[in-house]
């Protein structure tokens, strides 16, 4: 299971921005957020001034904050978890494919929207310059080229579909994934959120909000990058128990830190 780490100050408010909606957030409220995990006034407004500048946020009104644009692309991508497991259907034994070409050192920006993009649909490496996934994600081969470029795949790169592999090829597309570390980690999940779940309400709000962002934020990441493999590679059932229980999480955490801003509102905290 992933580790949970405490996030930064620029983490933490671009997952703010990004549970937001279409909301902006105040600086007030990164302040209070960022607070909970221990990171000081300051570090909170270098990075708010630094996220500006790299443009991943603008300002939306006095000493309020919204994603840009571009930061958009991604972040409406992730935020689309809850509404995953309907992009999945049923597996005809095919696979994608994705061919690349090298790219320069100079094109590390590239690269990493590249690998990022891949990885969130699922995909693995055949070799140096071929990846692959099931097929059975989006309705067609065209749904899935389209939302690999949105996410950063360079446009002349190749996707496909294919099938009739040789048997030691298909052996080792077998390999590419292990379903049995994937049930394990939903079933872990499952647990974990389901305990805590059962004694958030005894929680300072403070606390709650922390633990539920921390343990949210984990789960979610693992929705994210999950390969939702086909029903005849593991116990869907196991994963869709999981699902639920995330959405039951992100819906309480939605409610705690709702609380946690109505607090802010009533209690403002001083901005010098």
């Amino acid at each position: 299971m992933h580790t949970v780490r405490k996030p930064t100050a620029k983490s933490l408010i671009l997952d703010l921005l990004l549970a937001a909606g279409d909301k902006p957030i105040s600086a007030q409220q990164a302040i209070v957020a960022c607070s909970i995990f221990d990171i000081s006034v300051n570090n909170t407004r270098v990075a708010l001034v630094r996220l500006s500048a790299e443009g991943l946020i603008e300002s939306a009104g006095r000493a309020l904050y919204q994603l840009t644009e571009d930061a958009h692309t991604l972040a409406d991508d992730v935020a689309s978890w809850r509404t995953k497991f309907q992009r999945v259907r049923p597996w005809d034994g095919s696979y994608i494919l994705v061919q690349t070409g090298k790219l320069p050192r100079t094109e590390a920006r590239q690269k990493r929207a590249r690998d990022r993009a891949l990885l969130m649909l699922g995909f693995r490496d055949l070799n140096e310059h071929l990846h692959i996934r099931p097929n059975n994600i989006e309705e067609s081969t065209d749904a899935v080229r389209s939302r690999l470029y949105k996410l950063g795949l360079e446009r002349d790169a190749l996707v496909f579909s294919a099938n009739q592999f040789d048997a030691e090829a298909q052996q080792h597309i077998n390999s590419l994934w292990n379903p049995k570390d994937l049930e394990q980690n939903y079933q872990q999940f499952d647990k974990k959120i389901s305990t805590w779940l059962t004694r958030c309400d005894g929680l300072e709000p403070e606390v709650a909000a922390r633990e539920a962002f921390l343990l949210g934020g984990s789960a979610i990441k693992h929705v994210v990058y999950d390969p939702f493999l086909p029903a005849e590679w593991l116990n869907t059932e196991s994963r869709d128990r999981f699902l639920q229980t995330v959405k039951k999480l992100d819906g309480v955490g939605v409610i705690i830190w709702n609380k946690l801003w109505e607090s802010v509102k009533t209690n403002p905290v001083a901005m010098e």
